[in-house]
């Protein structure tokens, strides 16, 4: 099947270059809640008592039991469904002989740190992003591999939308947000004197999502949007695991921001992305989303929810 699509038009730029970030999102919070939980949960070999005490209030204990049917409550259904939708993506790559690559993965991690949607990956470990990620291609894959796209049809888009895929070097970013400049001094003063950066965004940092999460805002770059171009230009001119001076942003607060770790700007070739590009043009020609529940009657998958 031959695309007839005009791919020079901007929805379609946009959708190529964030779809990969809005899928992925969706699932990264259910991976993290995953590890946590298995964290949790004791090994046959190290059994623990559940009514041990894990916190008390006016002398009123709470148990590791109750904790946990408390998280099972909660996240329960929804750790189990990304359990299950893992195996059974393992299980479509196997029976339709589909690899995903290392090479194929730094792709996509590539895109989205250099998107808008960077800065969104705020706490997430990169393990658990990668393998987000390859579950994601492994679906992909699947739908597409029937849909034919014409070579012309790919050499044209890319050639349309080469920008898309010179991605800017992006900092993964934290940042310790004040009310005045004499705050900012005293963070920049304490970090110097051998504080925590992390416990001082707790401690200090007057914006709440980002202090959470010991100031981590994610991946930043320039021409992001979403952070102060203030922030985004001094970021740059820091060295990794150091600390800026403090920043004056354009609302009339301070910040004082480090770089956890930098990842360089790249320009993929057509080769690079020319599978890439096939993939999400034939996912654009399908009629509807699908996702991994989809695949469980074809891999026999079930669940303690089924009703």
């Amino acid at each position: 099947m031959k695309s007839t699509r005009n791919y020079d038009n901007a929805p379609t730029k946009k959708r190529l270059k964030t779809k990969p970030v809005l899928v992925v999102m969706s699932i990264l919070l259910l991976g993290n809640l995953l590890w946590f939980i298995a964290w949790l949960i004791p090994n046959d070999t190290n059994k623990t008592d559940d009514s041990e005490e894990v916190a008390s209030v006016k002398g009123k204990v709470i148990t590791k039991e109750q904790w946990m049917a408390s998280m099972e409550s909660i996240y329960g259904k929804e750790v189990l469904l990304d359990m299950v939708n893992a195996e059974v993506m393992e299980a479509a790559a196997k029976k339709y002989k589909i690899k995903v690559t290392d090479p194929e993965v730094d792709l996509e991690l590539a895109l989205i740190r250099s998107t808008q949607e960077g800065t969104s990956l705020q706490s997430y470990d990169e393990k658990v992003v990668r393998k987000d990620i390859r579950s994601r291609l492994i679906l992909e894959k699947v739908l597409a591999k029937d849909i034919v796209i014409e070579d012309e049809t790919i050499k044209e888009f890319y050639d349309n939308n080469k920008n898309l895929y010179n991605t800017s070097t992006s900092y993964r970013t934290s940042v310790i947000y004040v009310n005045t400049e004499a705050e900012a001094n005293e963070v920049v003063g304490e970090l110097e004197n051998g504080s925590s950066f992390e416990g001082l965004a707790r401690e200090r940092s007057a914006d709440a999502s980002s202090a959470s999460l010991g100031g981590d805002i994610g991946y930043v770059s320039e021409g992001n949007e979403s952070v102060d171009e203030a922030l985004v230009s001094a970021i740059q001119n820091i060295d990794k695991d150091k600390w800026s001076k403090p920043i004056a942003l354009s609302d009339g607060r301070f910040a004082v921001s480090m770089v956890k770790s930098v990842f360089k700007g790249q320009s993929f070739s057509y080769a690079d992305v020319k599978d890439h590009i096939r993939r999400e043009l034939a996912l654009d020609q399908l009629p509807q989303s699908v996702t991994q529940e989809a695949f469980w009657k074809e891999f026999d998958a079930d669940w303690v929810y089924s009703e």
